[in-house]
């Protein structure tokens, strides 16, 4: 409990946008969002990563590449 109040985890979207392809499922459109997550510990930042995420703008499910 005590974990929860000390660590803190924020996520951000800093831009989505359309990426190529189509979705495997459904057919639709695949975007692309851009999220940036901090890590603080007792207000003070401790790590910045950012992500990039692909998700279906029809049916809203997330995709994975596989290189």
């Amino acid at each position: 409990m005590c974990l929860e109040f000390v660590y803190h985890e924020e996520k951000t979207e800093l831009g989505r946008q359309q990426a190529p392809g189509t979705c495997p499922y459904c057919g639709g459109k695949v975007s692309a969002v851009d999220i940036e997550t901090k890590w603080l510990f007792c207000f003070l930042p401790l790590c910045f990563k950012v992500k990039r995420k692909y998700s279906c703008s029809s049916c809203d499910r997330h995709l994975v590449l596989y290189y």
